[in-house]
């Protein structure tokens, strides 16, 4: 079942956050948060009135998925950047497209222009999975993150609401 976020659930999206802090190069946090943390950045997404949604199974939740403003100039109010994260053990089942389907659904139905989606190279399931949703990759950046004593690239995926 999906169904939009309540701050009920920061504990469990914390866990599974904390998952990609701690063990892979997706997430560019380096210092796991804690509930409370995430509990401010739900209450950041719904205040600018963007879509959060969780997939939950017999009440355990298994992934999220959500948009938060691009950037915070005026003229970039249109565009949204896009983020999915499945709890470790779920990947290949199909729920990060769950989730981004009824992400895109929300996001179609608002005054939006484009979504981006920001994906640490090389990640090739999460490039088939914004491709699978009409994004092109639009730039390319070498090396700009530092993780784990690596240097990571990071590429942008970008499609027209």
């Amino acid at each position: 079942m999906i169904r939009d976020v309540s701050l009920n659930d920061a504990k469990a999206i914390t866990d599974i956050y904390n998952y990609y802090i701690d063990h892979t190069a997706v997430s560019f946090e380096e210092v796991m948060i804690e509930p409370v943390e995430m509990t401010k950045r739900i209450q950041a997404v719904h205040t600018a009135s963007l879509p959060w949604l969780v997939l939950e199974e017999n009440g355990i939740l298994l992934g999220y998925a959500y948009a938060t403003q691009w950037k915070a100039r005026s003229a970039y109010r249109f565009v949204v950047e896009v983020s999915v994260y499945l709890e470790s053990t779920q990947g290949g089942k199909g729920l990060g497209t769950q989730l981004y389907d009824a992400l895109f659904t929300k996001l179609k139905q608002m005054d939006l222009q484009a979504a981006i989606g920001c994906i640490t190279l090389p990640n090739s399931a999460s490039v088939h999975l914004h491709e699978k949703f009409g994004m092109e990759k639009v730039g390319h950046f070498a090396k700009v993150g530092r993780k784990f004593d690596a240097w990571h690239d990071v590429g942008y995926w970008q499609v027209m609401l």
